[in-house]
């Protein structure tokens, strides 16, 4: 998956594992991150996925966190939490949204199976453990997109690794091992 890596990335890893601020952080990244994907969506279509991307960015966190704590790079962490927006999306037929075309939802499962394993996440089940116990808000699917297979907001050809596009605009693999001095 092609992703993006700047200081403000590192910053929200910082606050996301670092008691006392890590709720204000948490509520700011899934307001932010619901914004953005409701953004590659109708108009007509967004207030009725709101609560849901909303409840399901809030559980995407917990993974992120655990993924650092496995061990996982920044970039591969946060790559791990897009994709399992990508299920989702894939799962509710939101393809306007998925940033990956979805014949490639399978390598990208692959390259992270250990994790998704141990946290029992698959393309049908994108939360596993992570899920609420109260759930996740409902929103309407649509599946008929899926006869479509239009994927206008996703990028191919990158589900062999991360490739994460720096602040200069330069595309590495893996991104991003160290915080950068000044965030």
């Amino acid at each position: 998956m092609k992703i993006y890596q700047n200081p403000r990335h590192w910053a929200s890893k910082k606050a996301l594992t670092t008691p006392g601020i890590k709720g204000v952080a948490r509520y700011g990244l899934v307001k932010m991150h619901t914004k953005i994907f409701l953004g590659k969506t109708t108009e007509g279509s967004r207030e009725e996925r709101r609560d849901h991307l909303d409840d399901f960015f809030d559980a995407t966190m917990d993974s992120y966190v655990a993924a650092l704590e496995s061990g996982y790079t920044e970039a591969e962490a946060r790559e791990i939490t897009h994709i399992q927006a990508n299920f989702d999306f894939f799962d509710h037929g939101w393809t306007e949204m998925m940033e990956i075309p979805g014949e490639e939802l399978e390598a990208h499962y692959r390259r992270y199976e250990t994790f998704f394993e141990r946290y029992e996440i698959t393309i049908d089940d994108p939360l596993g453990v992570f899920a609420p116990a109260e759930g996740v808000a409902d929103a309407p699917a649509t599946p008929e997109r899926l006869e479509t297979t239009e994927y206008e907001n996703a990028i191919a050809g990158f589900a062999d690794d991360v490739y994460v596009e720096t602040g200069d605009g330069e595309t590495v693999v893996g991104g991003d091992t160290e915080a950068p001095d000044s965030y």
